[in-house]
Protein backbone atom coordinates (compact mmCIF):
# COMPACT_ATOMS: atom_id res chain seq x y z
CA UNK A 1 0.00 0.00 0.00
CA UNK A 2 1.38 3.42 -0.94
CA UNK A 3 2.20 5.73 1.97
CA UNK A 4 -0.20 8.42 0.77
CA UNK A 5 -3.03 5.90 0.50
CA UNK A 6 -2.27 4.54 3.96
CA UNK A 7 -2.27 8.02 5.47
CA UNK A 8 -5.57 8.86 3.78
CA UNK A 9 -7.13 5.70 5.12
CA UNK A 10 -5.83 6.36 8.65
CA UNK A 11 -7.20 9.89 8.54
CA UNK A 12 -10.60 8.57 7.45
CA UNK A 13 -10.58 5.88 10.11
CA UNK A 14 -9.73 8.28 12.92
CA UNK A 15 -12.31 10.78 11.73
CA UNK A 16 -14.91 8.04 11.96
CA UNK A 17 -14.17 7.24 15.57
CA UNK A 18 -11.48 4.71 16.28
CA UNK A 19 -11.98 2.62 13.19
CA UNK A 20 -15.62 1.73 13.85
CA UNK A 21 -17.84 2.73 10.91
CA UNK A 22 -20.61 5.11 11.84
CA UNK A 23 -24.05 3.66 11.30
CA UNK A 24 -27.32 5.41 10.71
CA UNK A 25 -30.04 4.18 13.02
CA UNK A 26 -32.47 3.60 10.18
CA UNK A 27 -32.50 2.43 6.60
CA UNK A 28 -35.22 3.29 4.12
CA UNK A 29 -35.94 1.14 1.08
CA UNK A 30 -37.62 2.74 -1.91
CA UNK A 31 -38.63 0.93 -5.08
CA UNK A 32 -38.60 2.63 -8.48
CA UNK A 33 -40.19 0.18 -10.94
CA UNK A 34 -39.33 1.99 -14.15
CA UNK A 35 -38.17 0.75 -17.55
CA UNK A 36 -38.47 3.52 -20.14
CA UNK A 37 -34.80 4.46 -19.97
CA UNK A 38 -34.06 1.46 -22.20
CA UNK A 39 -35.84 -0.81 -24.68
CA UNK A 40 -36.32 -4.07 -22.77
CA UNK A 41 -39.39 -4.57 -20.63
CA UNK A 42 -39.12 -6.41 -17.33
CA UNK A 43 -36.63 -4.28 -15.42
CA UNK A 44 -39.59 -2.63 -13.70
CA UNK A 45 -39.96 -5.90 -11.76
CA UNK A 46 -36.50 -5.52 -10.22
CA UNK A 47 -37.67 -4.05 -6.88
CA UNK A 48 -40.16 -6.88 -6.40
CA UNK A 49 -37.72 -9.74 -6.95
CA UNK A 50 -35.03 -8.10 -4.80
CA UNK A 51 -37.49 -7.79 -1.92
CA UNK A 52 -38.62 -11.38 -2.49
CA UNK A 53 -34.97 -12.46 -2.17
CA UNK A 54 -35.10 -11.39 1.49
CA UNK A 55 -33.76 -7.84 1.46
CA UNK A 56 -35.88 -6.45 4.30
CA UNK A 57 -35.19 -9.44 6.54
CA UNK A 58 -31.47 -9.25 5.84
CA UNK A 59 -31.27 -5.57 6.71
CA UNK A 60 -33.38 -6.04 9.82
CA UNK A 61 -30.89 -8.71 10.90
CA UNK A 62 -28.17 -6.05 10.83
CA UNK A 63 -29.97 -4.25 13.68
CA UNK A 64 -31.30 -1.39 11.60
CA UNK A 65 -34.75 0.05 11.93
CA UNK A 66 -35.90 -0.68 8.38
CA UNK A 67 -38.59 1.40 6.72
CA UNK A 68 -39.92 0.02 3.45
CA UNK A 69 -41.47 2.95 1.62
CA UNK A 70 -42.89 0.68 -1.06
CA UNK A 71 -42.75 1.53 -4.75
CA UNK A 72 -43.22 4.81 -6.51
CA UNK A 73 -45.78 4.87 -9.30
CA UNK A 74 -44.80 6.41 -12.61
CA UNK A 75 -46.93 7.79 -15.39
CA UNK A 76 -46.16 6.49 -18.86
CA UNK A 77 -47.14 9.20 -21.29
CA UNK A 78 -49.07 7.94 -24.30
CA UNK A 79 -47.53 10.60 -26.53
CA UNK A 80 -43.80 10.85 -25.98
CA UNK A 81 -42.09 11.21 -29.31
CA UNK A 82 -38.29 10.85 -29.55
CA UNK A 83 -36.29 14.05 -29.38
CA UNK A 84 -32.87 14.11 -31.05
CA UNK A 85 -32.98 10.31 -31.16
CA UNK A 86 -33.59 10.20 -27.40
CA UNK A 87 -36.40 7.79 -26.55
CA UNK A 88 -39.18 8.66 -24.07
CA UNK A 89 -37.58 11.90 -22.82
CA UNK A 90 -40.75 13.27 -21.20
CA UNK A 91 -41.54 10.01 -19.43
CA UNK A 92 -38.00 9.57 -18.16
CA UNK A 93 -37.74 13.20 -17.12
CA UNK A 94 -41.01 13.08 -15.15
CA UNK A 95 -40.03 9.82 -13.44
CA UNK A 96 -36.70 11.24 -12.34
CA UNK A 97 -38.32 14.41 -11.04
CA UNK A 98 -40.65 12.31 -8.89
CA UNK A 99 -37.81 10.09 -7.69
CA UNK A 100 -35.66 13.12 -6.90
CA UNK A 101 -38.30 14.48 -4.53
CA UNK A 102 -38.76 11.11 -2.81
CA UNK A 103 -35.01 10.63 -2.31
CA UNK A 104 -34.59 14.16 -0.98
CA UNK A 105 -37.36 13.65 1.57
CA UNK A 106 -35.94 10.32 2.76
CA UNK A 107 -32.43 11.68 3.17
CA UNK A 108 -33.78 14.82 4.83
CA UNK A 109 -35.43 12.75 7.56
CA UNK A 110 -32.12 11.08 8.42
CA UNK A 111 -32.43 7.69 6.75
CA UNK A 112 -29.72 5.90 4.85
CA UNK A 113 -31.59 5.17 1.63
CA UNK A 114 -31.55 2.14 -0.65
CA UNK A 115 -33.16 2.82 -4.03
CA UNK A 116 -34.18 -0.28 -5.99
CA UNK A 117 -34.46 0.14 -9.77
CA UNK A 118 -35.63 0.00 -12.45
CA UNK A 119 -33.13 0.98 -15.10
CA UNK A 120 -30.11 3.21 -14.58
CA UNK A 121 -31.70 6.31 -16.10
CA UNK A 122 -33.06 6.67 -12.56
CA UNK A 123 -29.59 7.70 -11.43
CA UNK A 124 -30.46 11.25 -12.48
CA UNK A 125 -33.26 11.52 -9.95
CA UNK A 126 -31.62 9.47 -7.22
CA UNK A 127 -28.33 11.35 -7.18
CA UNK A 128 -30.11 14.63 -7.87
CA UNK A 129 -32.45 14.22 -4.91
CA UNK A 130 -29.55 13.25 -2.69
CA UNK A 131 -27.64 16.35 -3.80
CA UNK A 132 -30.54 18.58 -2.75
CA UNK A 133 -29.83 17.55 0.85
CA UNK A 134 -26.08 16.93 0.54
CA UNK A 135 -24.65 19.23 -2.14
CA UNK A 136 -21.08 18.19 -1.31
CA UNK A 137 -21.71 14.49 -2.00
CA UNK A 138 -19.48 12.24 -4.11
CA UNK A 139 -20.56 9.45 -6.46
CA UNK A 140 -19.11 5.97 -6.90
CA UNK A 141 -20.56 4.44 -10.06
CA UNK A 142 -20.14 0.64 -10.29
CA UNK A 143 -21.06 -0.47 -13.78
CA UNK A 144 -19.94 -2.26 -16.92
CA UNK A 145 -20.90 0.94 -18.77
CA UNK A 146 -19.98 4.57 -18.23
CA UNK A 147 -23.54 5.91 -18.79
CA UNK A 148 -22.05 9.26 -19.79
CA UNK A 149 -23.25 9.54 -23.37
CA UNK A 150 -25.01 12.77 -24.26
CA UNK A 151 -28.06 12.89 -26.52
CA UNK A 152 -25.61 13.83 -29.28
CA UNK A 153 -23.14 10.97 -28.75
CA UNK A 154 -25.55 8.18 -27.77
CA UNK A 155 -25.66 5.36 -30.38
CA UNK A 156 -28.99 4.04 -29.10
CA UNK A 157 -30.86 7.05 -27.74
CA UNK A 158 -31.64 5.10 -24.56
CA UNK A 159 -31.47 7.33 -21.50
CA UNK A 160 -30.14 4.60 -19.20
CA UNK A 161 -26.84 5.16 -21.02
CA UNK A 162 -26.84 8.92 -20.37
CA UNK A 163 -27.64 9.77 -16.71
CA UNK A 164 -24.14 10.87 -15.68
CA UNK A 165 -23.99 13.42 -18.51
CA UNK A 166 -27.08 15.16 -17.14
CA UNK A 167 -25.47 15.53 -13.70
CA UNK A 168 -22.11 17.00 -14.66
CA UNK A 169 -21.55 20.74 -14.59
CA UNK A 170 -18.69 20.36 -17.07
CA UNK A 171 -21.12 18.98 -19.68
CA UNK A 172 -23.69 21.71 -19.23
CA UNK A 173 -23.10 23.05 -22.74
CA UNK A 174 -22.96 19.58 -24.32
CA UNK A 175 -26.39 18.35 -23.20
CA UNK A 176 -29.28 19.93 -25.12
CA UNK A 177 -32.49 20.90 -23.37
CA UNK A 178 -34.75 17.86 -23.52
CA UNK A 179 -38.51 17.96 -22.98
CA UNK A 180 -39.17 16.65 -19.49
CA UNK A 181 -35.86 17.77 -18.01
CA UNK A 182 -36.40 21.51 -17.50
CA UNK A 183 -36.46 20.94 -13.72
CA UNK A 184 -32.89 19.61 -13.68
CA UNK A 185 -29.72 21.69 -13.37
CA UNK A 186 -26.27 20.04 -13.39
CA UNK A 187 -24.97 19.67 -9.84
CA UNK A 188 -21.93 17.36 -9.86
CA UNK A 189 -18.28 18.09 -10.66
CA UNK A 190 -16.09 15.59 -12.49
CA UNK A 191 -13.65 15.34 -9.61
CA UNK A 192 -16.49 14.13 -7.36
CA UNK A 193 -17.10 11.02 -9.49
CA UNK A 194 -15.29 7.71 -9.86
CA UNK A 195 -16.13 4.61 -11.89
CA UNK A 196 -15.27 0.99 -11.09
CA UNK A 197 -15.81 -2.03 -13.33
CA UNK A 198 -15.99 -0.47 -16.80
CA UNK A 199 -15.57 -2.78 -19.79
CA UNK A 200 -18.00 -1.57 -22.48
CA UNK A 201 -17.44 2.13 -23.16
CA UNK A 202 -18.71 3.88 -26.29
CA UNK A 203 -16.30 6.06 -28.31
CA UNK A 204 -18.09 9.27 -27.34
CA UNK A 205 -17.98 8.30 -23.68
CA UNK A 206 -14.28 7.53 -23.83
CA UNK A 207 -13.63 10.95 -25.36
CA UNK A 208 -15.69 12.67 -22.64
CA UNK A 209 -13.95 10.84 -19.78
CA UNK A 210 -10.48 11.49 -21.15
CA UNK A 211 -11.19 15.10 -22.04
CA UNK A 212 -12.62 15.87 -18.60
CA UNK A 213 -10.05 13.85 -16.67
CA UNK A 214 -12.64 11.67 -14.94
CA UNK A 215 -11.20 8.98 -12.68
CA UNK A 216 -12.20 5.48 -13.75
CA UNK A 217 -11.09 1.88 -13.32
CA UNK A 218 -11.77 -0.72 -15.97
CA UNK A 219 -11.76 -4.48 -15.47
CA UNK A 220 -8.25 -4.45 -16.93
CA UNK A 221 -7.21 -2.09 -14.14
CA UNK A 222 -8.68 -4.49 -11.60
CA UNK A 223 -6.81 -7.40 -13.20
CA UNK A 224 -3.58 -5.39 -13.16
CA UNK A 225 -3.79 -3.70 -9.76
CA UNK A 226 -6.13 -5.91 -7.76
CA UNK A 227 -9.44 -4.96 -6.23
CA UNK A 228 -7.89 -3.79 -2.93
CA UNK A 229 -5.70 -1.19 -4.63
CA UNK A 230 -8.42 -0.06 -7.04
CA UNK A 231 -10.92 0.45 -4.23
CA UNK A 232 -8.35 2.26 -2.10
CA UNK A 233 -7.44 4.71 -4.87
CA UNK A 234 -11.09 5.23 -5.80
CA UNK A 235 -12.01 6.12 -2.23
CA UNK A 236 -8.97 8.33 -1.83
CA UNK A 237 -9.96 10.16 -5.01
CA UNK A 238 -13.36 11.18 -3.70
CA UNK A 239 -12.59 11.44 0.04
CA UNK A 240 -8.99 12.64 0.39
CA UNK A 241 -9.93 16.33 0.20
CA UNK A 242 -12.77 16.07 2.73
CA UNK A 243 -15.17 13.67 4.34
CA UNK A 244 -18.54 13.86 2.62
CA UNK A 245 -21.58 11.69 1.92
CA UNK A 246 -21.16 8.85 -0.58
CA UNK A 247 -23.75 8.01 -3.20
CA UNK A 248 -23.13 4.46 -4.42
CA UNK A 249 -24.83 3.69 -7.72
CA UNK A 250 -24.48 -0.04 -8.40
CA UNK A 251 -25.59 -1.58 -11.68
CA UNK A 252 -25.91 -5.35 -11.31
CA UNK A 253 -24.34 -5.77 -14.77
CA UNK A 254 -21.02 -4.77 -13.21
CA UNK A 255 -20.83 -8.43 -12.20
CA UNK A 256 -19.91 -11.13 -14.64
CA UNK A 257 -23.04 -12.49 -16.40
CA UNK A 258 -22.34 -15.94 -14.95
CA UNK A 259 -23.23 -14.44 -11.55
CA UNK A 260 -25.92 -11.96 -12.63
CA UNK A 261 -27.63 -13.33 -15.74
CA UNK A 262 -30.95 -11.52 -15.18
CA UNK A 263 -29.97 -8.13 -16.55
CA UNK A 264 -30.35 -6.35 -19.85
CA UNK A 265 -26.86 -5.40 -21.07
CA UNK A 266 -24.60 -8.30 -20.14
CA UNK A 267 -20.90 -8.01 -20.87
CA UNK A 268 -18.50 -10.87 -20.24
CA UNK A 269 -15.51 -10.45 -17.94
CA UNK A 270 -17.16 -8.61 -15.07
CA UNK A 271 -16.59 -8.46 -11.34
CA UNK A 272 -16.32 -11.68 -9.37
CA UNK A 273 -18.50 -12.15 -6.32
CA UNK A 274 -15.56 -11.47 -4.02
CA UNK A 275 -14.55 -8.29 -5.88
CA UNK A 276 -18.06 -6.83 -5.80
CA UNK A 277 -18.57 -7.63 -2.14
CA UNK A 278 -15.14 -6.24 -1.25
CA UNK A 279 -16.02 -2.89 -2.85
CA UNK A 280 -19.28 -2.79 -0.91
CA UNK A 281 -17.55 -3.66 2.38
CA UNK A 282 -14.91 -0.98 1.93
CA UNK A 283 -17.52 1.65 1.17
CA UNK A 284 -19.33 0.68 4.35
CA UNK A 285 -16.06 0.92 6.28
CA UNK A 286 -15.78 4.60 5.44
CA UNK A 287 -18.91 5.23 7.50
CA UNK A 288 -20.02 7.72 4.85
CA UNK A 289 -22.55 5.84 2.73
CA UNK A 290 -25.71 7.93 2.53
CA UNK A 291 -27.64 6.62 -0.49
CA UNK A 292 -27.18 3.60 -2.73
CA UNK A 293 -28.90 2.51 -5.92
CA UNK A 294 -29.19 -1.11 -7.03
CA UNK A 295 -30.47 -1.18 -10.58
CA UNK A 296 -31.00 -3.17 -13.79
CA UNK A 297 -32.21 -6.49 -12.34
CA UNK A 298 -34.53 -7.82 -15.06
CA UNK A 299 -36.22 -11.14 -14.27
CA UNK A 300 -37.94 -11.61 -17.64
CA UNK A 301 -34.72 -11.92 -19.66
CA UNK A 302 -33.81 -15.38 -18.34
CA UNK A 303 -35.65 -18.64 -18.75
CA UNK A 304 -35.10 -20.19 -15.34
CA UNK A 305 -36.25 -19.24 -11.88
CA UNK A 306 -32.79 -20.17 -10.61
CA UNK A 307 -31.18 -17.44 -12.74
CA UNK A 308 -33.60 -14.85 -11.39
CA UNK A 309 -33.00 -15.93 -7.80
CA UNK A 310 -29.22 -15.91 -8.26
CA UNK A 311 -29.28 -12.35 -9.59
CA UNK A 312 -31.69 -11.07 -6.94
CA UNK A 313 -29.76 -12.79 -4.13
CA UNK A 314 -26.56 -11.20 -5.39
CA UNK A 315 -28.28 -7.81 -5.27
CA UNK A 316 -29.28 -8.45 -1.66
CA UNK A 317 -25.71 -9.46 -0.77
CA UNK A 318 -24.30 -6.25 -2.26
CA UNK A 319 -26.80 -4.07 -0.42
CA UNK A 320 -26.27 -5.87 2.88
CA UNK A 321 -22.48 -5.69 2.55
CA UNK A 322 -22.71 -1.96 1.83
CA UNK A 323 -24.63 -1.60 5.07
CA UNK A 324 -22.40 -3.64 7.36
CA UNK A 325 -22.82 -7.34 6.74
CA UNK A 326 -19.40 -8.96 7.12
CA UNK A 327 -17.80 -12.20 6.02
CA UNK A 328 -16.24 -12.75 9.43
CA UNK A 329 -19.07 -14.90 10.74
CA UNK A 330 -21.21 -14.54 13.83
CA UNK A 331 -19.54 -13.70 17.11
CA UNK A 332 -20.77 -14.21 20.65
CA UNK A 333 -19.89 -11.28 22.88
CA UNK A 334 -18.49 -12.42 26.23
CA UNK A 335 -17.60 -10.33 29.26
CA UNK A 336 -14.52 -12.44 29.85
CA UNK A 337 -12.89 -15.45 28.32
CA UNK A 338 -14.15 -18.70 29.86
CA UNK A 339 -11.59 -20.53 32.00
CA UNK A 340 -11.25 -24.27 32.18
CA UNK A 341 -12.43 -26.01 35.32
CA UNK A 342 -9.66 -27.00 37.67
CA UNK A 343 -10.10 -30.74 37.19
CA UNK A 344 -10.35 -30.31 33.40
CA UNK A 345 -7.06 -28.42 33.49
CA UNK A 346 -5.37 -31.21 35.33
CA UNK A 347 -6.71 -33.72 32.85
CA UNK A 348 -5.46 -31.68 29.88
CA UNK A 349 -1.98 -31.48 31.37
CA UNK A 350 -1.61 -35.25 31.77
Amino acid sequence: MALSGLLSRLIRTRALGGGQPSRAQSVAVLGAPFSRGQKRRGVEHGPKVIREAGLIERLSGLDYAVHDFGDLTFQHLETDEPYMNVKFPRTVGAANKKLSGAVSRAVGTGHTLVMLGGDHSLGVGSVGGHAQQCPDLCVIWIDAHADINTPVTSPSGNLHGQPVAFMLKELRDKVPDLPGFSWLKPFLSCRDLVYIGLRDVDPGEYHIMKNLGIQYFTMRDIDRLGIQRVTEVALDHVLARKQRPIHLSFDIDAFDPSLAPATGTRVNGGLTYREGIYIAEEIHNTGLLSVMDLVEVNPVLVSSREAVEATASLAVDVIASSLGQTREGAHVVMDESPSAKEDDTEQLCL
